[in-house]
């Protein structure tokens, strides 16, 4: 098994970068690689399992588009043949039509979801997140200056209990399409959430949790006092 870990010089904002350390416990005999912004992603030649990009600024988003975008087609091509993705926070936002910003001026993003993401850098939004996720419930945080809005073709990640979704009037949060889970969510979702984590290994078919015990305890404690919430 290969894990890549995309950009983590520039891609490591909010502590996010802790999924992909857990990961290295959870998957002692995987082979991990690590591209730099400026190198070539092992997955254009090279069978990945699973592709790991965390929270980035609103500049290295622009400069990641511009990089795959002549490499669209592969990376579709990975998504259609069920390799597994995980984009936290703002990472997502690539794979969608544009991000536009104040000014109504727009990147055009990869196309590869019918969906955009509206800047708004006056404005962070933060706020605690639960939701639910087939059988399993989701804890999570935000803080990001942009909101995403489908138009059309939606694949829903979370389906929201309390909190925000992809936008304030969206009732789901994040994006889940074969095996590509895109979500705004930090934390580490992998470390906070257990549950998810394992769901995730039994799509690629090994891995197992570090720190189970005591993982489990802190997911229960959280889950406890998000519930208490008015």
């Amino acid at each position: 098994m290969k894990v890549e870990i995309l950009f983590p010089e520039f891609c490591n904002l909010y502590g996010d970068l802790k999924n992909a350390d857990y990961l290295r416990r959870c998957l002692p005999q995987a082979e991990f690689v690590e591209t730099a912004l400026y190198d070539d992603p092992a997955f254009l030649t090279e069978d990945v399992s699973l592709l790991y990009m965390g929270p980035m600024t609103e500049r290295t988003q622009e400069k990641i588009i511009e990089k795959f975008m002549p490499h669209k087609k592969r990376i579709h091509q990975l998504m259609e043949g069920g390799t597994v993705f995980l984009f936290t926070g703002n990472a997502f936002e690539i794979m969608g039509r544009y991000i536009e910003n104040e000014d109504s001026t727009r990147i055009e993003a990869l196309g590869l979801f019918e969906l955009y993401a509206k800047r708004d850098m006056m404005h962070r939004h933060n706020s605690s997140f639960m939701g639910i996720y087939e059988d399993t419930t989701i804890l999570g945080f935000k803080t990001q200056f942009t909101m995403s809005y489908p138009i059309g073709g939606e694949h829903p990640f979370i389906q929201v209990k309390k909190g925000v979704g992809l936008n304030p009037s969206c009732k789901y949060e994040g994006i889940h399409y074969r095996n590509f889970f895109g979500t705004y969510l930090i934390g580490p979702i992998l470390i906070m959430n257990p549950a998810f984590t394992k769901k995730l290994f039994a799509i690629l078919g090994e891995g197992t949790l570090a720190y189970e015990k005591e993982g489990t305890a802190a997911y229960e404690k959280r889950l406890q006092d998000f519930n208490n919430k008015t």
